[in-house]
């Protein structure tokens, strides 16, 4: 990694570190969370899949392919719905997208059968699509680019507090609600864990800003400080049409380093409650308990990595290392798949490499994307990388059907990451270092 390109502190470096400070906590915190409930619902079907495969007649592979689906909703929508999100605000498009998911969400505590838990995956990923780069690009609005890779740090620790909180949350419902009303714990788990999403869309339409100058908790020169910052670190872009985002190799590229961290990334969170039950841990309760702690790790890494990319200004090493970290501890968990420790131990080092890539991932795109073509591309990019959402799961289910084991395809996880990191390496770095 380079050397800190630190600079002395001068009274309007105090100044404009302070506003922004003020940002993050006025934005930042409560974007968080409603990545966790956007995150919880979207993978809970992984704690799920404990009692309701038995109750579906579901197999790995079908299990796999029903939580890919959602998948390619989110990819054929992807697009639309951030150009959507440009057009007529973020606070509007994000609590349309929060309600709607929310509602498909407790939809699944009806399902009967195989063809209804496929179809509401693809919804449910049709109803979320543009949340997530919608939220990148949202971030560009308010922070420069050198300071945007520990805000999305932030962001994304929903994703392991997702696992910390949700997880335990999810065994405890599916234990404590277990045939109530005639009920399978299950189904309580989709109906109660979706309520957040319903009344934080709402509270969004309240809360969030559409762009710095409607900012009233700002004063006029907080906001020409932000608004200085944003101007002179985006002068370099140059894509300023939704079609230049799609021309660029650079995007391209971009999606194929996504892509095989993605790989890893639901890997983990669709299968980590199967992980740890194939150690030999049956209760409902300690999976969910159990599952948390690679999660904890993730949190720690991802900011620190977050907070040391932005004081060097460096990315790519700031990627590689922790996307070589992911590769050990999945190649790990696979040798050691018969100790519930060592499993533990090796998943908490996949989750911690594997987690801190996505966030610091996005400060490469949004180092030369700008204008519509950023809501184009940071759309792009997200819905073609996430498509591995869709072949990690069913991929794994496929594999351990087909074999009775999960350590081939930790190895195939593993080597994803491997070709990512090469990726990563090759982009240039006066792009990606800002």
């Amino acid at each position: 990694m380079s050397t800190s390109t630190e600079t002395a502190e001068t009274p309007d470096l105090v100044r404009e570190n302070a506003v922004f400070r003020k940002v993050v906590l006025r934005i930042v915190p409560f974007l968080i969370l409603c990545y966790v409930f956007s995150y919880l619902d979207r993978v809970n079907v992984g704690f799920a899949k404990l009692q309701m495969s038995d109750d579906l007649g579901l197999s790995e592979a079908a299990y796999g392919l029903g939580a890919g689906l959602f998948f390619i909703g989110y990819f054929l929508f992807e697009v639309p719905s951030n150009l959507m999100l440009q057009r007529i605000g973020a606070r509007t498009w994000i609590a349309r997208i929060m309600i709607t998911w929310g509602l498909v969400s407790a939809a699944f505590s009806l399902v009967t059968n195989e063809t209804m838990f496929y179809v509401l995956r693809f919804l449910l990923g049709a109803a979320e699509a543009g949340f997530y780069p919608g939220v990148i690009l949202y971030c560009t609005y308010w922070f420069p680019s050198h300071r945007r890779a520990r805000v999305i740090a932030m962001f994304m620790s929903a994703i392991p507090v997702a696992g910390i909180f949700g997880n335990p949350l999810s065994g405890w419902i599916m234990d404590t609600f277990q045939g109530v009303n005639g009920w399978q714990g299950w189904q309580w788990m989709f109906l109660l864990e979706a309520i957040p999403a319903l009344l934080i869309g709402v509270a969004t339409l309240f809360y969030l800003d559409n762009n710095v100058r409607s900012a009233n908790w700002l004063s006029d020169e907080e906001k020409d400080i932000v608004e200085a910052a944003i101007a002179k670190d985006t002068a370099h872009q140059k894509h300023g049409r939704v079609w230049d985002g799609f021309r660029d190799a650079k995007v391209w590229l971009m999606c194929l380093i996504y892509f095989c961290f993605v790989m890893g990334q639901y890997a983990l969170t669709f299968w980590m409650p199967t992980f740890v039950k194939s150690t030999g841990i049956d209760d409902t309760l300690t999976i969910g308990v159990l599952s948390a702690v690679p999660f904890v790790a993730a949190l720690i890494a991802m900011n620190l990595f977050g907070r040391s990319a932005d004081k060097r200004r460096e990315r790519r090493w700031h990627l590689v290392v922790p996307s070589l970290m992911g590769a050990v501890g999945f190649s790990l968990a696979a040798s050691w798949s018969g100790s519930t420790v060592l499993s533990l131990i090796a998943l908490s080092f996949a989750a911690a490499g594997v987690l801190t890539c996505a966030p610091l991932f996005w400060s490469l795109p949004t180092a030369f994307l700008g204008g519509t073509a950023a809501a184009a591309g940071l759309a792009l990019i997200n819905s073609v990388g996430n498509l591995a959402g869709f072949v990690s799961p069913y991929m794994i289910g496929g594999l351990k059907d087909a074999t009775g084991s999960t350590s081939i395809p930790m190895y195939v996880l593993a080597l994803s990451l491997l070709i990512g990191a090469g990726a990563v390496l090759t982009t240039k770095k006066a792009v990606v270092n800002r």
